[in-house]
């Protein structure tokens, strides 16, 4: 199946020059799902952030072919052809979810690209007729639904996604995963970190818990940080 080709080799993820996972070797293609799996202050934010671009890696490398940017060159970082949505929604609260996902249109370029109707894209999330409301009047699980509904509005064949299930409940989680799975099926690339199941029939795994001998390691070669640090830090986006 031809489409992007994402490719780590020797990556090492963290803040401020403190590593906080890795060395991490994984390559993943068009068709394909990793699933990054590993405890509360593992890392798993801090390599989603690293692969979307929010963070520069600490060594090692991070390399994507086989996809074309919006520019029509070939790209050259999953974040020109990646979708990231992290912990918080990124949805102003007191304007209304569609002038939120418009701005969201317009961000990632979906003027230039297409993409679908904003009822079309709630409609597929279980929010039809709701894009008139302010984002905050609608429950945490609706807030969420709202959030992810700017994966449908623009295509990008990447999807990086955070505990991207949190709030929903079960029926919404099983029509998101049914929303993943298709995205995979047309040949789109998805890593996400969830403690919950995506419900998809295959996925590959990246487990970040480091053994005993890697902690050791990591500890000789990398300054130290605080654990309880790392895992309030997790949370600043």
């Amino acid at each position: 199946m031809s489409g992007p080709i994402a490719t780590a080799a020797g990556l090492v993820v963290g803040r401020g020059g403190a590593a906080a996972a890795g060395p991490l070797d994984f390559r993943i293609a068009a068709g394909e799902a990793l699933v990054v799996t590993g405890a509360n202050g593992a890392g798993k934010s801090t390599l989603l952030r690293t692969l979307a671009g929010l963070l520069p890696s600490v060594a090692g490398r991070i390399d994507v072919t086989g996809a074309t940017a919006p520019d029509g060159e070939p790209a050259r970082t999953l974040a020109e052809i990646a979708h990231y949505v992290g912990h918080r929604n990124a949805m102003k609260p007191t304007i209304s979810v569609g002038e939120n996902l418009a701005f969201w249109r317009r961000y990632l370029g979906g003027n230039r690209d297409g993409g679908r109707a904003v009822a079309d894209c709630l409609d597929a999330l279980g929010l039809p007729d709701l894009s008139h409301l302010p984002q905050g009047y609608l429950s945490a699980g609706q807030q969420r639904r709202a959030s992810l509904a700017r994966l449908l509005l623009v295509p990008r064949p990447v999807w990086i996604l955070d505990e991207p299930t949190s709030a929903l409940d079960a029926a919404s989680q099983l029509k998101f995963a049914g929303i993943v799975e298709a995205h995979v099926a047309a040949g789109g690339l998805v890593i996400a970190a969830t403690h919950q199941p995506l419900g998809l029939s295959r996925t590959l795994t990246l487990d970040l818990t480091p053994s005993a001998h890697a902690t050791r390691e990591a500890d000789r070669a990398a300054p130290s940080i605080d654990a309880a640090e790392l895992a309030a830090a997790e949370g600043w986006l």
